[in-house]
């Protein structure tokens, strides 16, 4: 019976060392993955907010006289693109049709237990516009 019990020596050990890495290769992915979609929705919000900034910029003559409203092109792309600089990713400004301003946000994310795997940055994308319009008694005009 004591040869049997040698046998066994160490076996509970090596059970042990082995779920305890699965258990923290687990929690990385879990931690990185939901820092990678925590990235995501930080890029998402960042280009609807500076859609948003170019959107307001506006030629005001016709839009005063009630003409029509079109974006001010070089003013929305750089209050957008100024937006992008102080949220420190980078991206693209599109106006599109004197009346939609598209903004496409690339950023990274930083693994912190994926990194000592070896896995690098992450890249997220994003992608929002906001389009001005013209109103009158809540019917687009």
């Amino acid at each position: 019976m004591t040869q049997r019990k040698r046998d066994e020596d160490g076996s509970i050990s090596l059970w042990m060392a082995t779920a305890s890495f699965v258990m923290i290769v687990l929690v990385g992915l879990a931690v990185d993955l939901g820092g990678q979609v925590h990235a995501k929705q930080r890029a998402l919000n960042v280009a609807a907010e500076a859609a948003r900034t170019g959107g307001q910029q506006v030629q005001p003559a016709p839009a005063i006289a009630g003409q029509h409203v079109r974006i001010d092109t070089a003013p929305a792309r750089t209050a957008a693109q100024q937006y992008l600089a102080a949220a420190d990713v980078t991206g693209t400004v599109t106006i599109v049709g004197g009346d939609t301003v598209r903004v496409a946000v690339t950023d990274t994310y930083a693994p912190k237990f994926l990194g000592l795997m070896g896995i690098g940055t992450l890249t997220v994308t994003a992608d929002a516009s906001a389009r001005i319009v013209r109103s009158i008694g809540g019917t687009e005009q």
